[in-house]
């Protein structure tokens, strides 16, 4: 598979450039949310700059997995049986993120219920820069691995799915700040969104043992729900300015 830009600008080829990068900002949503909770733990000055770094390193890995096709091919071959199961390297690596994620969000989840509950405060931010960083890592290389299977899978000419990553990268630099804000101002949301994460690290396992689940669902539980959690909070807000008059 060979980097063509005349194959990039072809009519034909658009229709799927822009579907390829649609798809990859609907899977970036996952990184997103995660970036966007784990980054809550450094001062406020600090969280942009991690928000960004960690998008940025994403995007790193995803386009050294681009160029790596010919050895992501071979990382999908089984590597032993277990319980007539046949594991690869690709289902090491989704089983090792999903379990990874689905304890750092349970953490999360407990952190914040128990604090809030016994009056104990904010939960303690970690010492450095870096520690928040390599989470992020951690969990950009599970999350990569997926989107650019995905890709690998939809279209076969290379520079489609290098302009894809890159254009869904771009627009997920603009927005992640934005994003973060709204997650971190509003404690329903951010529940939601570790209540998503959680759903995620089900799927990455299920995936990792051949048990495949339409991600399309689990998005569509999340938006249905964010709807209804901003119904909400209006609701709330409209109370509030009633009260105050």
């Amino acid at each position: 598979m060979e980097f063509n830009i005349a194959a990039l600008l072809a009519p034909e080829n658009l229709v799927a450039l822009g579907t390829l990068t649609v798809l990859e900002i609907v899977l970036g949503v996952d990184n997103i949310l995660f970036i966007s909770i784990i980054s809550e733990k450094l001062p406020k000055e600090q969280q942009p700059r991690a928000r960004v770094v960690g998008l940025a390193l994403a995007l790193i890995f995803r386009l050294a997995l681009l160029f790596m096709i010919s050895w992501l091919v071979h990382f999908t071959e089984p590597l032993f049986t277990l319980f007539e199961l046949d594991f690869s390297g690709r289902d090491l690596i989704l089983l090792g993120g999903g379990f990874f994620l689905l304890v750092k969000t349970i953490s999360e989840i407990h952190n914040k219920v128990e604090g809030d509950e016994e009056g104990h405060g904010p939960k303690v931010k970690p010492r450095t820069f870096m520690s928040v960083i390599v989470m992020i890592i951690l969990v950009d290389m599970v999350f990569s691995f997926d989107s650019i299977l995905t890709a690998v899978g939809m279209v076969d000419e290379l520079s489609i799915m290098v302009a894809a990553v890159v254009l869904a990268m771009i627009v997920m630099l603009v927005f992640v700040n934005k994003i973060s804000r709204i997650i971190n101002n509003h404690p329903g949301i951010q529940m939601l969104a570790l209540s998503f994460l959680i759903l995620i690290s089900f799927v990455l396992i299920l995936d990792g043992l051949h048990q495949h689940i339409e991600r399309g669902f689990v998005y569509f539980a999340l938006f249905f729900s964010l709807i209804v959690e901003v119904l909400n909070i209006r609701s709330q807000n409209n109370r509030k300015k009633t009260q105050t008059k």
